[in-house]
């Protein structure tokens, strides 16, 4: 699968593909990527590439020329072309599990108050939401949905490590617990010494409807079929 991410900062996108389990799925040729310098297009010497919004207002706004140069150059018209935003639909697990049956995907960083409206009419096929909050890099929106989308790819990470995650089932993830067995007064709880699966896999059950009644009640009865 290839990711084209388009940005003013590449940099920082270059750091996250060549680090830990990302850079060994580029080695295995289970990922490639592309870093645009949307920059690289713009017309100026000053290679200019936002302008204060029509009709007022704070801020400024990414410009249209350079971003829909940036965009044919890599063909984005063809391809499922990605729009990270806070007015786009919620970003969820099942999003990430359709975006990776994608052959490539095209992520456009937004900037400052964001992009002209008209690129996002001409290219942009999906509008996606981390949540109901605002960020000033769209690089990180960008990263947040290649990391969740990547690691679903077979050969990335094992299929019982993904099968037990959270929102499989509906359910959030059961606790972990690792060596030593006392922690400051805290024990491992005893079944998970007991060396008995069917007992421990009804244990881990029966957490992770706790947790879910806890922390996400709204999950219950809302299983991820998809």
């Amino acid at each position: 699968m290839k990711f084209t991410v388009l940005s003013l900062f590449p940099e920082i996108l270059e750091a996250y593909f060549n680090s830990s389990i990302m850079a060994k799925a580029v080695e295995k040729g289970i990922v490639s990527y592309a870093n645009i310098n949307i920059r690289d297009f713009a017309a100026d010497k000053h290679r200019t590439c936002d302008d204060a919004p029509y009709g007022g207002g704070a801020g400024m706004v990414l410009k249209p020329e350079p971003l829909a140069a940036a965009l044919d150059s890599v063909g984005a018209q063809g391809l499922r072309t990605i729009y990270p935003t806070p007015s786009g639909r919620l970003f969820t697990q099942a999003c990430a599990r359709e975006l990776s049956a994608e052959q490539e995907v095209v992520l456009i960083c937004g900037r400052y108050e964001g992009i002209d409206q008209r690129v996002i009419d001409l290219y942009v096929n999906d509008e996606i939401s981390l949540g109901d909050y605002i960020l000033s890099s769209g690089e990180i929106a960008a990263m947040v949905i290649i990391d969740a989308v990547y690691r679903l790819l077979d050969g990335v990470i094992t299929r019982e490590s993904l099968e037990e995650e959270s929102f499989c089932g509906g359910l959030l993830e059961y606790p972990h617990y690792t060596r030593p067995e006392v922690f400051r007064g805290l024990e491992v709880p005893g079944i998970l010494l007991s060396g008995h699966h069917a007992n421990i896999r009804a244990w881990r059950q029966e957490q992770s409807i706790l947790k879910t009644k806890k922390n996400r009640p709204g999950l219950l009865g809302t299983e991820d079929k998809s």
